[in-house]
């Protein structure tokens, strides 16, 4: 039998079913915060803008290092990082039980949000395909899928592992993450058998690139992911001061990332039949008033429930256009254009958390966590820009940048 750098790639439809099934292992993993979130606050008694530091630090961890980590692959390779990410994450995030610290605490979320971060490129890239290919929204859609369900499954799972075994107990989540590494390792090729070897654009392009029509849609990621880390923060915490159980806050959380599933299916339906351009002002535009419902709302209440799962489904919505798009405007570089919209942006969304959670020990969590959802209005007027036309249908992005990093 051939190695895996050396022999045939795996067809697709099973190299897309391990992609998503890794990507619902790592996501539930970064997903086992939110909920605990309130027990944790409890056991190392933090206010709720040091909690806020937590998750924004995570967050960050699991964002900010994607473009790095999408240079690397587009030059020298995919395999190590898509069999590092699952086993990093698994292994320190199910560790947060056993964290004695706040500062250790912090130290096992920034190494598993790493292990997050060096998986979300390549496994992205390799799951769209070549850059403008007709169904490529489609095929990120089922990618993106399974880590939706997975960020889910995660909150649920948490809650019951620790409900079962104790805080200390969530070790025991690390089984999957181990397995699907050595899974990666041994079937995903580095590259493409026979691909042609082409010179990758440099880190200088990739910032010129960002000022062009990339930046708009860098922006319009950002700020989605401002309204959705705040939500998934503060949400837990809005439960439990109302008295609500853990087990009904974190099922909120269920209804919203659930959402976030179907969500990016349609998302990436709607990237290869409509104009992208439309569905991403629509969806930021009832985004809006569908969060702030999610939070003024009686907690884990039926009407809640209904307005978080609306506002988890129309903020995934709108990731399929923007990574698609960002990989036609860098097709020789799929994994950074990747990287640039889902790790870079989300870690640019996430800086404004500690602020929110200063004002939510000001002003209490409800309050603080309206604050930052017109994010979604200001991300609908971005879409509207005339230099994304270029790429508001499927197989058309062919602008000033496209043409440079070509």
């Amino acid at each position: 039998m051939n190695s895996p750098s050396h022999g045939k790639a795996p067809r697709l439809p099973s190299v897309v079913a391990l992609l998503v099934v890794s990507h619902l292992v790592v996501d539930a993993c970064t997903a086992f915060l939110p909920p605990l979130l309130p027990r944790i606050m409890d056991r190392l008694d933090l206010s709720i803008a040091l909690a806020s530091t937590l998750a924004g630090g995570l967050s960050l961890a699991t964002s900010l290092p994607q473009p790095f980590f999408g240079y690397l692959v587009d030059r020298w390779g995919r395999r190590a990082c898509l069999a590092a990410g699952p086993v990093v994450a698994g292994v320190t995030l199910s560790l947060l039980g056993l964290a004695p610290s706040y500062a250790a605490l912090l130290a096992l979320l920034l190494v598993g949000g790493l292990g997050a971060a060096c998986f979300h490129p390549p496994a992205a890239s390799l799951a769209a395909g070549p850059a403008g290919q007709r169904r490529s929204g489609r095929a990120l859609s089922v990618f993106s899928f399974g880590g939706a369900l997975g960020y889910a499954i995660g909150p649920v799972a948490a809650v019951g592992l620790v409900g079962w075994l104790g805080l200390k107990g969530l070790w025991v989540a690390m089984a999957p993450g181990l397995v699907l590494g050595v899974v990666l390792w041994r079937k995903i090729p580095d590259r493409e058998p026979g691909a042609p070897q082409r010179r990758r654009p440099g880190l200088a392009e990739m910032i010129r690139a960002l000022r062009g029509p990339l930046g708009i849609v860098f922006a319009i990621s950002a700020l989605a992911a401002f309204g959705q880390r705040a939500f998934l923060t503060f949400s837990p915490i809005i439960s439990n001061e109302s008295g609500v159980t853990e087990v009904r806050g974190a099922f909120v959380l269920s209804a919203y990332l659930g959402a976030q599933a179907l969500g990016t299916l349609t998302g990436g339906v709607l990237t290869d039949r409509l104009n992208r351009r439309l569905v991403l002002i629509v969806a930021g535009i009832a985004a809006f008033p569908a969060h702030v419902l999610a939070i003024v709302l009686e907690p884990a209440s039926g009407w809640t429930f209904v307005a978080a799962t609306a506002a988890g489904f129309l903020n995934m919505v709108m990731t399929p256009p923007v990574v698609i798009m960002a990989q036609e405007m860098l097709p020789r570089a799929t994994a950074v254009g990747s990287a640039v919209v889902m790790g870079l942006a989300w870690a640019t969304g996430t800086l404004g958390l500690p602020l929110v959670g200063l004002a939510a020990d000001q002003t209490g969590p409800v309050m603080a966590s309206v604050l930052p959802m017109p994010a979604f209005l200001i991300a609908a007027a971005l879409a509207s820009r005339r230099s994304l036309r270029p790429y508001a249908r499927s197989g058309r992005g062919r602008s000033r940048v496209s043409s440079k990093i070509t």
